[in-house]
């Protein structure tokens, strides 16, 4: 009987040790910021070999998105070995079957190792893993985060996060919870850290992104890849140094909140039946406008959509009690109707919400949408309850074409496109709203001593009259 011991064939490098043996010891939850080539896959699938068999359960590989899995993990082979790097880490010998179209294998413990994808995340409800590796975590959809985070926790799962940095979104934050957390381990390690590549190399390697990208693209792909920069910029992405300069003016946060003095506040939102959907919540001001509340789930029929909105309203009212709410702005497809459902998702809002409130955004090409989110993220300001909202708007970006040396024409439909295409909806109804101008105070004419007719605000008169001088 061959005799197989875990992890199969394979050492942690040098600068891996230490975090290696801090997942070797239980340690559950792990921040890997390390750069390109580092090895960052192949210590979380031999950690994952070996838990399947410290505890019978289930195990996820996540990738960015679904399609990605089969060619980064599921078929990549090592360029060193020649053989599959699923193979290496988890042993032929020691499974029960190798399920191909599901990218699961079962093994003869009763535990599985699966490769997911966070954009299907929701598909993966009623599931309970012991352990979850989010490979290219900035990248990913963070609400996958979000929902496995608490089912972890009730179960002592752990959890590793692995990837390379794409400026200060969900990973930045997610890194520095980690490094403020005595039981989490946070590790950043650039390429001169680890010394995997010679300084000569290492030149060749910046000056081939140059080469590819261009000059500014290509540095800052480099930056990140290699150096592990989150202060690198994230071209391609579209509001990201929008909402970074919104953080340094000190334009986001908790002391952003709904006006009950100010104008009415409406809605925009990118809704799908069985699909994400984004809801912010606009009152304009002078000058700009406050998105104070911002909702976003998946899953979820109009009529819950409904109800869950209509709870959310009922809590912003103006001073004297009566409602706030403007308009519900639903993007143009809302008109159209499924053989699934009865009656499409305006007809259902205009039921709960009446004509006055339910207005349908105008059709518009994204490149429109795109410009004008670009030019209203400049006179926002966000409340804290934005949160969600703003992970996604920053992560909105388009795609770079390998092919054409271009980026996409259009944004990369991902998680954050919910987000993008909730957002640009209210910019376009933003740019045909003007706020209230504030009341002019009246004017009066008196008759200077020259016999000059002066028209001024009565104030302004009252601050030109010599006062009587008073006697003692």
């Amino acid at each position: 009987m061959t005799k197989i011991v875990l992890p199969n064939n394979w050492e942690p490098r040098s600068y891996q040790k230490k975090a290696w043996k801090y997942l070797e010891r239980g340690g559950r939850h792990a921040e890997l910021i390390w750069h390109r080539r580092s090895g960052k896959d192949e210590i979380a699938l031999h950690r994952a070999a070996c838990a399947v068999f410290e505890r019978v359960a289930g195990y996820w590989h996540m990738l960015p998105e679904y399609s990605q899995a089969r060619k980064a993990i599921w078929d990549a082979v090592n360029p060193h070995t020649g053989k599959k790097r699923i193979d290496e880490a988890f042993p032929v010998e020691l499974r029960k079957t190798t399920r191909n179209q599901e990218m699961m294998i079962e093994f003869k413990n009763g535990s599985t190792w699966q490769v997911v994808g966070s954009d299907s995340y929701n598909s993966l409800v009623g599931a309970t893993p012991a352990g979850i590796v989010y490979s290219e975590w900035a990248l990913a959809n963070p609400n996958s985060r979000a929902h496995f985070r608490p089912i972890l926790a009730e179960n002592k799962g752990w959890q590793i996060f692995i990837t390379t940095p794409r400026g200060k979104n969900h990973a930045y934050k997610t890194f520095q919870a980690a490094r403020n957390n005595p039981d989490a381990y946070a590790e950043i390690l650039d390429v001169e850290q680890t010394k995997v590549l010679t300084l000569e190399e290492i030149a060749k390697e910046k000056k081939a992104f140059i080469d590819e990208f261009g000059e500014d693209y290509g540095l800052s792909k480099f930056d990140q890849e290699y150096m592990c920069s989150f202060t690198a910029s994230n071209i391609g992405a579209i509001l990201a140094a929008g909402i970074s300069k919104l953080e340094k003016q000190g334009r986001i946060g908790s002391h952003v909140e709904f006006d009950p003095d100010g104008a009415d506040f409406y809605i925009s939102a990118d809704i799908g039946r069985k699909d994400t959907s984004t809801w912010y919540f606009w009152q304009p001001t002078i000058g700009g406008y406050t998105i104070f509340d911002y909702d976003c789930g998946f899953g979820l029929d109009a009529d819950q959509w409904c109800d869950r909105l209509r709870d959310k309203i009922s809590q912003y009212k103006r001073a004297n009690g009566s409602s706030a709410l403007g308009n519900i702005w639903l993007p143009h497809d809302a008109r159209n109707k499924t053989f699934a459902a009865k009656y499409s998702a305006v007809e259902i809002f205009l039921k709960y919400f009446g004509a006055s409130h339910v207005k349908i955004t105008p059709d518009s090409k994204k490149a429109d949408r795109v410009n004008a989110a670009r030019r209203i993220i400049q006179r926002c300001e966000f409340s804290d309850k934005c949160e969600k909202g703003l992970e996604g708007l920053s992560a909105w970006s388009y795609i770079w074409d390998e092919e054409r040396r271009i980026f996409s024409s259009d944004p990369d439909h991902n998680w954050a496109s919910h987000d993008g295409d909730g957002f640009s909806y209210g910019c376009l109804i933003a740019e045909q709203i003007k706020p209230k101008e504030p009341e002019k105070p009246a004017k009066f004419n008196i008759k200077a001593q020259n016999g000059v007719i002066i028209t001024a605000p009565l104030d302004e008169l009252w601050q030109d009259v010599k006062r009587p001088q008073e006697r003692y």
